[in-house]
């Protein structure tokens, strides 16, 4: 190829990426979308976790509800109260009073506590066990199987499983509702941060069957229902309920309950830890 050729080829070459460049330019500008500026300033003060746990998909989809009004300032649980209040500012409305939420395991049905029907080995994953015998091993088939697909879930590293439960590290818990969604027999429920007691069990049957499968089963005896001085406790479908607006965590539905499921998370007078 001659000299000239290749400037030739060159020149057009060149013409050809100016041409292109400046409809890249001209589409960009004819096409762009307008963002609204609080949008963007909304998006600059969510964490950026991308979790989900607001219901929208991801911080930039929150972001645009709130911006046109169809979210709450405060919709972001992993922001929770100090990203409420960033964002209620720049809105111009209250953020209010968001109350800290946290996971927590309805099971204490651990190895020691919980009955085996039978040793199992294969696939390790809570839903795939809803689909061998009883659900999996244990006798009961309410609680906690202990094979993690709320670990898996949880992007934030809250969650473990000790000694065959599932355990939330109520610190590093965002409320986000990952291992809630994930848990096939709805054993986790997000309950205020500051809850001072929780049934920990979910075992619907009654009296001699919940006592032959677990150690700590809940058999609706009601004792815990009957001394409860603010009326916070009641039994449902044979399992105890704790309403935590009127609980003031006097311990008393603990001390009487006879399989001692009621757990204590807090208790009068202890110090409140400083949300993270």
């Amino acid at each position: 190829m001659s000299v000239q050729g290749i400037v030739t080829a060159m020149i057009i070459i060149g013409v050809i990426g100016c041409l292109i460049g400046f409809l890249l330019c001209f589409a960009s500008e004819a096409f762009k979308v307008e963002v609204d500026p609080k949008e963007e300033a909304v998006l600059g003060e969510l964490p950026g976790n991308n979790c989900g746990g607001c219901g929208y998909p991801g911080c930039s989809g929150l972001a645009a509800a709130i911006a046109k009004g169809e979210a709450p300032v405060n919709q972001c649980p992993v922001g929770g109260a100090p990203v409420a209040a960033k964002i209620g500012a720049i809105m111009g409305v209250d953020a209010g009073d968001a109350v800290r939420m946290m996971a927590y395991v309805r099971c204490i049905g651990d190895c020691e506590k919980a009955k085996q029907n039978y040793n199992y080995t294969g696939v390790e994953d809570c839903g795939a066990m809803m689909f061998v015998p009883g659900s999996g091993p244990k006798a009961c088939s309410y609680g906690c199987m202990g094979y993690g697909s709320c670990v898996k879930a949880c992007p934030f590293d809250a969650i473990h499983v000790v000694n065959g439960i599932a355990v939330v590290d109520k610190e590093a818990c965002k409320a986000c509702g990952k291992c809630v969604d994930a848990c096939p027999k709805g054993l986790i429920e997000l309950i205020p941060y500051e809850a001072k007691e929780v049934v920990s069990c979910r075992n619907k049957d009654r009296g001699k069957a919940v006592i032959d499968a677990c150690a700590v089963g809940c058999i609706g005896c009601g004792l815990c229902e009957k001394n409860c001085p603010k009326d916070a406790v009641h039994v449902v479908d044979g399992i105890a309920h704790i309403d935590q607006d009127k609980c003031i965590g006097c311990s008393i539905c603990a001390q009487k309950c006879p399989k001692k499921v009621i757990t204590i998370l807090r208790k009068p007078g202890a110090p409140k830890k400083k949300p993270a």
